[in-house]
């Protein structure tokens, strides 16, 4: 409100000192006579005030014109004028316009307008470096797989994209299951982005896919120093890469890099049960049964397995059932009461002989946790006992539809494997298997008597014919037939 009577007294002002002015020059006597042409004007002072005053309005309007001129002649010629940016920011709105909705197209599923805005935004803007990828994404989301990876190759000339076009061809190679092409592509671009964490993990997965174990480790490296990985994860997966290692070189005939590799994986995780038992082998060959031992103890203090109690037999292969029992129990007084611990020392009183005892060192597994195993080692010491065979019958019987127990199974897929694997043989997925429980209905059941001990090492004749006579035993409860060995799980 104040600002306007302002404006407006302002003006008023204005009208009074013209209009005074004019009165003081219409006061004047003097004035101005102009002859041209035998004709003659009288001007008065007021006259020749408003005659220079318009002089000055031609002669600027004159200085307009004649750039106005020059701005069209440059126009025409092609040069930049103030005409062409006008021109230029009414295209560059467009194409601006027509790449936001291109996006917004792009956002909501249709692909086919995402790419017609696509075009007409790179028509308008003429810069490929934004457009481009708009049109990638469009043709894959409209199923042009050949426009898109066309225009991802563009996108591979201007150093400021390149990236972005090797990783785009990445990701159709991958789609379309050409893995040895995409791994290509993952390197070149790890090697243009080595801290993309999607483009290092795609790298590292086709490396151990395509079991390239030592190009893995240089990944996993890479990621460790640029900050993308952190250093137990890092040492974790070092050590399954460096038993990949050591299992190659084993199946290879090179024992000695066999030998170094376990070792060394077994330092870099020593909770990993397979490097824990190549790595106690490696020593055992050499004669060194202190270090062996150490490493399966520790394993099992993390978590028991029967793999670990093989090696940990193999450590005195020839010993008598009593001094092996003494020895084993070493082994398990860190995990007494782990269900793994008594069985195990269940199934060394079976090799001894040593029934009651087995039985005693089974506990209420039988009712708390009754696994096949847990029931076959029930028939088992039915059998060494002396009962009938209707009762190790019925044992078997019941070990037949008993849970499995802990198996190799994929955290991400939930396949059961065989054995431990670094890479999951079902999705492909790296260091993924978990020594764990199944779901009761994804397990298939062996036969009760595959489950009897393996680590007890040499046994009597007789304790062999007993194990024969629980195999006829079984043979008779439950007939063989493909259909049935091939649904069989591995121990």
């Amino acid at each position: 409100m104040l600002w306007t009577l302002v404006k407006i007294l302002a003006f008023v002002a204005a009208v009074m000192a013209l209009t005074w002015g004019a009165i003081l020059l219409l006061e004047v006597e003097a004035g101005a006579t102009i002859t041209m042409g035998g004709y003659e004007i009288t001007l008065t002072a007021l006259q020749m005030v408003i005659a220079a005053v318009i002089l000055v309005g031609l002669i600027w309007l004159l200085f307009r014109l004649v750039g106005l001129t020059v701005a069209l002649f440059r126009f025409l010629n092609g040069d930049e004028t103030a005409i062409t940016r006008y021109f230029n920011r009414n295209r560059v709105k467009r194409g601006y316009d027509a790449l936001a909705d291109g996006m917004m197209a792009l956002a909501s599923g249709d692909g086919q307008l995402a790419m017609v805005k696509a075009e007409r935004a790179n028509r308008y803007l003429d810069r490929p470096e934004l457009t481009n990828l708009l049109t990638a994404q469009a043709a894959e989301m409209a199923g042009d797989k050949r426009k898109a990876e066309a225009t991802y190759k563009a996108l591979l000339t201007d150093e400021r994209t390149r990236f972005v076009g090797v990783r785009g061809l990445m990701k159709q190679k991958l789609e379309a299951g050409e893995t040895a092409t995409a791994l290509k592509l993952a390197e070149r671009a790890f090697a243009l982005r080595p801290k993309n964490a999607e483009v290092s993990d795609t790298l590292l997965r086709l490396q151990a896919d395509d079991e390239d174990w030592s190009g893995a480790r240089k990944t996993l490296g890479a990621k460790l120093t640029n900050g993308s990985l952190t250093r137990d994860v890092h040492k974790r997966r070092d050590g399954v890469l460096a038993l990949a290692e050591a299992r190659e070189a084993e199946a290879e005939g090179d024992a000695a890099r066999a030998r170094d590799r376990a070792i060394e994986a077994n330092r870099l995780s020593p909770d990993l049960i397979p490097a824990a038992v190549m790595a106690a082998r490696a020593h055992t060959t050499r004669g060194e049964m202190r270090p062996a031992a150490k490493i399966l103890k520790k394993a099992w203090d993390v978590q028991p397995h029967p793999e670990l109690a093989a090696a940990f037999a193999e450590i005195q292969p020839s010993e008598a059932p009593a001094a092996r029992i003494k020895r084993f129990r070493d082994l398990v007084k860190s995990r007494p009461d782990h269900e793994e611990s008594r069985m195990l020392l269940s199934e060394l009183h079976i090799a001894a002989e040593d029934f009651p005892e087995a039985r005693r060192a089974l506990g209420d597994l039988v009712e708390t946790d009754p696994t096949a195993r847990v029931l076959t080692l029930m028939a088992a010491i039915e059998r060494g006992e002396g009962k009938d065979d209707s009762i190790v019958r019925g044992w078997l019987t019941r070990a037949l539809t008993a849970p499995r127990g802990p198996q190799w199974i994929c955290d991400s897929c939930h396949n059961i494997t065989k054995g431990w694997a670094p890479v999951c043989p079902n999705c492909k997925g790296f260091d993924t298997l978990s020594w764990k429980r199944p779901p009761e209905s994804e397990v298939a059941m062996p036969r009760g008597t595959e489950m009897l001990p393996l680590i007890v090492g040499a046994v009597e004749d007789k304790r062999a014919q007993t194990t024969e006579e629980a195999q006829t035993v079984d043979a008779e409860v439950v007939p063989e037939s493909p259909q049935r060995d091939a649904a069989e799980a591995p121990k």
